[in-house]
């Protein structure tokens, strides 16, 4: 009997095992910028030679985009990468690779350096893509993807597109036509059009995505062109293509830690454990009246200025921030939202709530350069953060639109990036 139950008791465990979830601690990658070991930072990707281009690469060019990133285990360890091609919403598009990848389908990150006299040591690598053992041979939007040892340990995932320019895009960001948007959100009006390039069915096959400052949670996905006449298409609308204006980004300098710059309450070097850099407690701007000013809409820029190199001399540091708030939401969350987050929400850019100094805090280990970010409440039930709920809500407000145009070709199995084009909505 004893023997019996203890074969059922096995049996059922097996079986349940079997049809349990992949926890996603095993092989947790998805198709977006993100980070999923602590000792990864400072990852940056962009087009070669401009540090605060978006990675776009033309198609069958000799242009070339830089991936540079950090390893706090400083341990030195071989790299790997590969790429996988998705579709315009950035799910995995199921082409094998032989049609998207010329070259081999895995590769070695070669140049590292590690750090020189740095309270926190590091391991910094860079790597120029594409390499000759590896290129994309179709347009459309791609996953890099760092693993070490095997694609089953991802390091972390970087987005970056390929274009096939066949589409000329024009636009203008305004404000509203909608009276009652006309003070808290900018509309983006642009058309499309086409000469030698033909599209079948433009309702079907061309696919529109409008991202502001590199924010991925309310990008506008769903436009259809508002009217196609002889290769031009028009998307002119009044409330389909409306955003929030939000307010310019907050502003972080710890380039160097020899004096305070505006944000920062204090620095101080606490030996071993390194610098701890204090910021001034947050302002909630939820209704200040607007003000003009300069930022980088959300990126950041490593920089030292106490050492002669960047790259492989600048300290990390722990940045505590702070934000004044009388009682914790209980319906949703606190976020710092930018570049230093990779634009997300989870558990690194939480923010916790302190009881005893009454707001919410977060710190978070950052290397030395110039920051952007802001304070975001996203309720729990919605995927679309409220940058209004801290920072406030404004027109005037200094923003950088992307427009990416795909089109499925009739028969295709992709979608094809035909067309780039940024808009500010400071240029008239």
């Amino acid at each position: 009997m004893i023997k019996n139950a203890f074969l059922l008791s096995l049996f059922i465990f097996c079986f349940l095992t079997s049809n349990a979830q992949i926890p996603d601690s095993i092989n947790p990658w998805e198709a977006s910028n993100r980070v999923y070991r602590e000792n990864i930072k400072s990852v940056q990707f962009y087009r070669e030679g401009w540090e605060m281009s978006p990675p776009l690469l033309k198609l069958n060019t000799s242009e070339k985009l830089r991936l540079v990133f950090d390893d706090l285990d400083a341990d030195g360890k071989e790299f790997l990468f590969t790429i996988v091609h998705c579709d315009y919403l950035w799910n995995p598009s199921g082409l094998e690779e032989y049609k998207y990848i010329d070259g081999y389908y895995e590769d070695y990150i070669y140049d590292l350096a590690y750090s020189q006299n740095t309270i926190v040591p590091y391991t910094h690598y860079e790597l120029l893509f594409p390499t000759d053992d590896m290129k994309p041979l179709i347009a459309g939007n791609y996953i890099l993807k760092v693993y070490y040892p095997d694609p089953d340990s991802v390091y972390f995932t970087r987005r970056f597109y390929v274009l096939d320019n066949k589409v000329k895009i024009e636009g203008n960001v305004k404000q509203p036509t909608i009276i009652e948007n006309r003070k808290y959100k900018q509309e983006i009006d642009f058309t499309l059009t086409t000469s030698n390039y033909q599209i079948l069915n433009p309702y079907s096959d061309l696919k529109v995505v409008i991202m502001q400052n590199g924010r991925w949670d309310n990008a506008i996905t769903n436009l259809k062109p508002k009217m196609a006449i002889n290769g031009k298409y028009d998307y002119n609308y009044d409330a389909e293509n409306v955003m929030d204006g939000g307010n310019e980004f907050r502003a972080l300098d710890i380039k160097s830690l020899e004096y305070n710059t505006e944000s920062i309450a204090s620095i101080e070097y606490q030996g071993y454990d390194g610098y701890s850099v204090t910021l001034r407690p947050a302002e909630r701007k939820t209704f200040t009246v607007y003000k003009t000013e300069e930022d980088i809409n959300g990126q950041f820029i490593i920089k030292t200025e106490d050492q002669f190199e960047t790259a492989t001399a600048a300290e990390y540091v722990n940045v505590h921030f702070f934000l004044p708030y009388p009682v914790p939401m209980l319906d949703g969350t606190i976020y710092i939202l930018g570049g230093l987050t990779d634009w997300n929400f989870n558990e690194y850019s939480a923010m916790e709530y302190d009881y005893k100094r009454q707001g919410y805090s977060k710190t978070m280990l950052l290397k030395q350069g110039y920051y952007n970010y802001w304070y975001v409440m996203k309720y729990d039930k919605q995927a679309v953060g409220e940058v209004s709920f801290i920072e406030g809500n404004h027109w005037e407000t200094e923003n950088e639109y992307t427009i990416y145009v795909y089109n499925r070709e009739h028969g295709g199995e992709y979608d094809k990036l035909v067309g780039v084009e940024q808009l500010n909505s400071m240029i008239k």
